[in-house]
């Protein structure tokens, strides 16, 4: 499973319309990636598609897609967002992680 803060739904739904879409409409990809300062990155964008490998979760209103690779490290995951002085943007609360960067972009096992 992964969860959606209601401040990240209110970012998503605000983002999607911006791009002329809705979350009922559209998708939210997360995905992970090798690279990055401690060894493996997270993505984060909005889709139109479901592919046949995704996983799908359904929290707070928002349907997020996940591919099956990425779902090992992302499972109880919840994404938030902070838009405080301190800084701004998603945040992954990955229970997963041993290690996270600075930026919290990236994390490793």
């Amino acid at each position: 499973m992964i969860k959606v803060s209601d401040q990240a739904k209110n970012k998503v739904a605000s983002l999607m319309q911006e791009e002329g879409s809705s979350i009922e409409e559209s998708f939210v990809r997360v995905g992970v990636t090798s690279g990055g300062c401690s060894g493996l990155s997270y993505n984060l964008e909005f889709d139109k598609e479901q592919k046949p490998d995704d996983k799908l979760f359904v929290d707070n209103g928002v349907r997020i897609l996940v591919d099956k690779k990425s779902f090992l490290y992302l499972v109880g995951m919840t994404l938030e967002y902070s838009g405080g002085l301190n800084g701004k943007g998603f945040i992954f609360n990955n229970p997963n992680a041993n290690r996270t960067c600075g930026c919290g972009e990236s994390f490793a096992l």
